[in-house]
C-alpha cells in the first residue's frame, strides 16, 4: 500500500497479518542506507507464520516510494515513521531498525513517540551513536575521507559505487546471483536521495537520542561489521539504560542474512522474555 506522509508524498508499505488475528503483537521493520525494505525478506517470510503482524516500509527516496526532491535528513524519516504509525494506528508495537533506519528509530523515539506505541526497541548493525569518526585518535568510527570518497564515487559512477560498497556489506561467503539482487536493490534508490541521505548519515549524531530511550532495547551486530564497527554497538549499549548487547559471531553488517536463523531467534527471546 502506499501512504501519504507529506505534500503528496506516498510511501510504500507493505503490512503482513496473520489470517488468524495473530498474537497482538506487530513488529515494524525500518530499513538503512541505501536499502529497501527487501532487505528484511527473510523475516517477513518466517515471522507471520508466528502470529506476528510484520510491517515494513521504504524510506523516501528508496524502493517503491516516492522520490522527492527533499527531505533526506534524520528529522524527516522519523517523521515519515510517524505518520505510519498514526495512520495504521499501531499499538503494542516491536520497533527494528536496522544500520542507518536504527539510527533514525531512536530520533523517532526521541522526538515522536510518547510511548503509547513501541514497546521495545531492536538495533540491528546501526549506525549508532555515530558513523564517522571523531576527532579523538581512540574514537571509533569510519575515516571522514572514507565516506567522503564513497559521495564523490556515487557522483561519478553510481553502481561501481554501490558494488564497492557492497563488497563490505557481508562477512560470509555471498553468491554471486545474491550480490546481483543486492545491487539491484540498491540501485532502486533516486541517486538524489542515495546522495542526500548518505550527506546525512555521515553528518548525523544520536549520541543524546541514545541516552533518553526509556524502552527495552536489544542492540544486534556482527562482529566483523566493517560499516557500523562492533565499537559503536558496544558504546550504544553503555548510553541506553538496560539496553542488551547480542554479538554476531558470523557476522558483518548483513547480519539479517549470515546469521538470519539465529537473529530471528534471538529477536523472538527478546520479544518474549524483556
Amino acid at each position: 500500500m502506499m501512504i501519504e506522509v507529506e505534500n503528496g508524498v506516498q510511501l510504500y508499505v507493505e503490512d503482513l497479518r496473520p489470517v488468524d488475528g495473530g498474537n497482538g503483537q506487530t513488529i515494524f521493520f525500518v530499513a538503512g542506507w541505501p536499502v529497501s525494505h527487501r532487505i528484511f525478506d527473510y523475516q517477513m517470510q518466517m515471522l507471520p507464520y508466528l502470529g506476528y503482524r510484520c510491517i515494513t516500509l521504504d524510506l523516501r527516496g528508496f524502493g517503491k516510494s516516492d522520490k522527492p526532491w527533499h527531505g533526506y535528513y534524520y528529522d524527516r524519516f522519523a517523521e515519515d515513521i510517524s505518520f505510519v504509525m498514526d495512520v495504521l494506528n499501531l499499538e503494542n508495537v516491536v520497533l527494528v531498525g536496522f544500520s542507518m533506519g536504527g539510527a533514525i528509530c531512536t530520533r523517532f523515539i526521541t522526538k515522536y513517540d510518547t510511548g503509547a506505541r513501541v514497546e521495545k526497541l531492536v538495533l540491528a548493525g546501526a549506525t549508532t551513536p555515530y558513523l564517522v569518526k571523531k576527532e579523538n585518535p581512540s574514537a571509533f568510527g569510519l575515516p571522514l575521507v572514507q565516506i567522503d570518497h564513497l559521495l564523490q564515487q556515487m557522483q561519478i559512477d553510481l553502481p561501481q559505487a554501490i558494488s564497492d560498497f557492497g563488497g563490505t556489506f557481508y562477512y560470509q561467503y555471498i553468491s554471486p546471483e545474491y550480490k546481483s539482487w543486492f545491487q539491484h536493490m540498491c540501485l532502486e534508490g533516486a541517486s538524489h536521495a542515495i546522495l542526500q541521505s548518505g550527506i546525512a548519515l555521515r553528518n548525523e549524531d544520536v549520541s543524546s537520542d541514545l541516552t533518553q530511550i526509556q524502552i527495552p532495547t536489544g542492540i544486534f551486530h556482527g562482529a566483523h561489521d566493517q560499516i557500523a564497527q562492533f565499537q559503536g554497538a558496544v558504546a550504544t549499549q553503555q548510553a541506553i539504560p538496560g539496553s542488551l548487547l547480542y554479538r554476531f559471531e558470523e557476522s558483518g553488517h548483513g547480519l539479517l542474512f549470515e546469521e538470519k536463523n539465529r537473529f530471528q531467534a534471538t529477536l523472538l527471546d527478546f520479544i518474549k522474555n524483556t
